[in-house]
């Protein structure tokens, strides 16, 4: 539920599945999710982002008077950042939850830790495993081939550590991310924004951003990405913050 206490909708409740920062979500609480990143119960709490989030939603209701009613009526943001152990596991995780409701993605991800002794593997041992024992453990063909990927690209030093990520740009880290299998665009967001708390953030793939965006400004079809872009350019540089809203909204009954 929402920090408003406002209610789903009946047709909010069958539209497709959310997006992750929709619900708060624990480790313990699995539940339906297209990515790990935000498996995490978030607290209602801002104090683990390295901006001020009060500041960015008094600049975008400065902005768009329509998005200022949906902060209003949402509340404050309690987007908190969910730790990195690494740039490679949050990668791995990312490729093993693709397609998957949260709980499905959890079990698997225990079977792989399981064949390593229940630890997170390193590259090396991906790489040295068996395709077929990582097919047991309930991965398709295209993920094994994806961690491989991830794997060999981390081994090489394409995949960077986090001290040397933190240095990047947005633009930087999505162009260079991408060119590990398995890993599109929306992904590199989705760490952007619930990982290392980047404040310009803009998913404009993402079906719940759209959906959000459609319902606040009243469009009879779902935007298309350049509409976003050109009317998310006065949210800079906070459009992460308006994203989350754009979530959020469709948690707001009509």
């Amino acid at each position: 539920m929402s920090p408003a206490k406002k209610t789903v909708t009946k047709k909010d409740s069958k539209a497709k599945p959310k997006s992750p920062a929709v619900r708060r979500f624990s480790k313990a609480d699995e539940k339906e999710s297209a990515s790990p990143l935000t498996d995490v119960r978030v607290k209602k709490s801002t104090s683990a982002l390295p901006f001020d989030p009060k500041l960015a939603c008094r600049h975008i209701s400065t902005q768009d008077k329509k998005l200022a009613k949906v902060i209003e009526a949402v509340g404050d943001c309690w987007l908190e950042v969910h730790h990195m152990n690494s740039c490679y596991e949050s990668l791995l995780e990312s490729i093993v939850y693709q397609q998957l409701t949260g709980k499905a993605a959890a079990t698997i991800m225990g079977r792989v830790k399981g064949i390593y002794g229940d630890r997170f593997p390193k590259p090396l041992e991906i790489l040295e495993t068996d395709d077929e024992k990582l097919r047991a453990a309930g991965l398709s063909r295209a993920k094994v081939a994806a961690i491989k990927d991830l794997s060999a690209k981390t081994q090489s030093g394409l995949v960077p550590d986090i001290e040397h990520l933190e240095k990047m740009s947005d633009e930087e880290i999505i162009s260079l991310l991408t060119q590990v299998r398995g890993i599109g665009t929306w992904s590199v967001q989705m760490l952007l924004i619930f990982r290392m708390g980047r404040p310009d953030v803009l998913p404009v793939t993402d079906y719940g951003v759209r959906k959000g965006f459609a319902r606040v400004y009243k469009l009879a079809d779902l935007p298309k990405p350049l509409e976003m872009i050109k009317k998310a350019e006065k949210w800079s540089p906070y459009r992460s913050i308006a994203s989350w809203y754009l979530w959020r909204v469709l948690e707001l009954s009509d």
